[in-house]
């Protein structure tokens, strides 16, 4: 039996019918990964009673909920506190992995590799594996503990950075490099007069990186940091939550959603750098 072809009509008709079906599945994933956020700004407008009932209707409280754990809290403390540190971090991020980026595609010197590979390998220490040694050496050699420095040197060097770095040098033509030697540009004038124009994209992509991690940082605050009117906001959220006693989480939902702002604008700001700071098939 020969299977009649699809006309004109009929095949614009099955296209239509699964565009639906696409934009349906995706308005659901979307809604499935948002649904944490929007429950959050629910429970931020309701009254401290209401939040731990199923009711799921926005109140009117939240500039009550924030006036109180802005005031009674310090929440703006905490989070000029943990803006100065991001800020810091990101930007010396930046800058050291722009240098070690630039000594391994540029410079010549033993054991290249290797340590390439030691940085690449650092990847898969996280902070918590060697917190008891940080612990130690910033608190007791040191002499670091409660103060800024604390929360921000340890954290300069990227290995993430590193290694982006690296390869979008090693995808710029090595004749510029050839061109600016010959004309007399010394490294660190190649790095900021040719390079780092060159590179916007992948900065931007790794600022938003970097901001986000220092933004969130919070075991090794909890540990370091010792003074309230040092610490870092993701700290002062969580003693917003009495142990044993009674938490108004209706204060504490409108904290965390206030929270949220600075990485979000960040993200927004840098979208276009991070989207094409990513892109493999991005023209260079």
């Amino acid at each position: 039996m020969a299977t009649k072809p699809l006309t004109r009509s009929g095949a614009g008709n099955l296209k239509k019918r699964n565009d639906w079906v696409t934009h349906l599945a995706l308005c659901i994933a979307v809604f499935l990964v948002s649904a944490p956020l929007i429950f959050a700004v629910i429970k931020a407008t309701q009254v401290s009673s209401d939040v731990m009932s199923p009711k799921l209707l926005p109140g009117g409280a939240f500039f009550d909920n924030l006036k109180s754990v802005w005031t009674t809290a310090h929440l703006g403390t905490y989070m000029l506190n943990s803006l100065l540190v991001s800020v810091c971090v990101t930007v010396g991020k930046t800058v050291l992995s722009l240098l070690a980026a630039l000594a391994f595609v540029y410079f010549r010197f033993p054991l290249k590799g290797v340590a390439f590979a030691l940085v690449l390998l650092s990847l898969m220490l996280p902070t918590e594996v060697l917190i008891i040694a940080l612990f130690d050496l910033v608190s007791r050699d040191l002499k670091w503990a409660n103060t800024y420095q604390a929360i921000i040197i340890p954290f300069l060097a990227s290995a993430t950075g590193t290694f982006l770095f690296r390869q979008h040098f090693m995808n710029i033509p090595t004749s510029l490099a050839d061109a600016a030697r010959i004309d007399g540009c010394g490294p660190l004038r190649f790095l900021t007069s040719i390079l780092v124009p060159m590179s916007w994209n992948t900065v931007g992509a790794l600022s938003v990186i970097q901001f986000v991690y220092a933004w969130d940082q919070y075991i090794w605050p909890l540990v370091i940091m010792q003074q309230d009117d040092k610490q870092v906001v993701q700290v002062g959220l969580r003693k917003l939550i009495e142990v044993g006693g009674q938490t108004d989480w209706g204060a504490v939902m409108a904290g965390a959603i206030v929270t949220i702002i600075p990485p979000l604008v960040v993200f927004t700001l840098l979208q276009e750098q991070f989207s094409k700071g990513f892109a493999l098939t991005e023209d260079k």
